[in-house]
């Protein structure tokens, strides 16, 4: 198999970290019925959403103490999505020689991505992995990436971080670790790992 030509080197770096959905596979999760689901949710409550919009639903949550409710909502779509997942041209560039130095930072539960991974046979190519979930902050927010990176034992500054979103960049510029875009021409939606929600530095 002829790897992915990513437009780098990754043996010229301590780490390479890649996002998941619209990077290393696309997610077959249809954000729509996410957003719907997680509107219910807030219905159910008696609480007033603040917006229609996913991730501003999944961000206000805590306010009114209903985020365990949508973070679940939003999961299981996205397991569900993890396993029915169509495995992108990227992942050809990774490695077992390299899973030492491998990680995936994803705005995605941090379960759908081992799903996901697992699914087509990529986990052994990986070994650290930041959800939306894990540390309890999410990108465009530094932290995720800087925590994937230090459990690779491997510097920010000889990182790079791969992603197909603006918030994939905003989040590397942040963090200050390269980035490197790919899959540019791939659909956007309201969710996956850019969500559309054009916030700013």
């Amino acid at each position: 198999m002829t790897e992915f030509d990513l437009g780098f080197d990754p043996d010229a770096y301590d780490a390479v970290i890649y996002d998941l959905d619209g990077t290393l596979v696309r997610l077959t999760v249809d954000w729509n019925v996410v957003a719907e689901d997680v509107l219910a949710v807030y219905t159910e409550h008696a609480v007033k959403p603040p917006s229609d919009r996913l991730w501003d639903l999944l961000e206000a949550a805590p306010e009114y103490g209903i985020a365990d409710a949508v973070e679940a909502a939003i999961a299981a779509h996205e397991h569900d999505g993890a396993r029915e997942s169509r495995r992108l041209a990227v992942a050809d560039a990774l490695s077992t020689d390299r899973a030492s130095r491998t990680g995936v930072c994803s705005l995605n539960a941090e379960e759908a991505c081992r799903i996901a991974l697992r699914a087509h046979g990529l986990d052994d190519r990986v070994s650290a992995i930041v959800g939306r979930d894990t540390i309890g902050t999410y990108k465009p927010d530094p932290e995720p990436l800087r925590a994937t990176i230090e459990a690779l034992s491997a510097d920010p500054e000889r990182s790079m971080f791969v992603g197909d979103s603006d918030r994939d960049a905003r989040t590397a510029r942040r963090a200050g670790v390269e980035f490197a875009r790919v899959n540019p021409t791939a659909a956007r939606h309201d969710g996956g790992d850019d969500g559309g929600d054009g916030d700013d530095d």
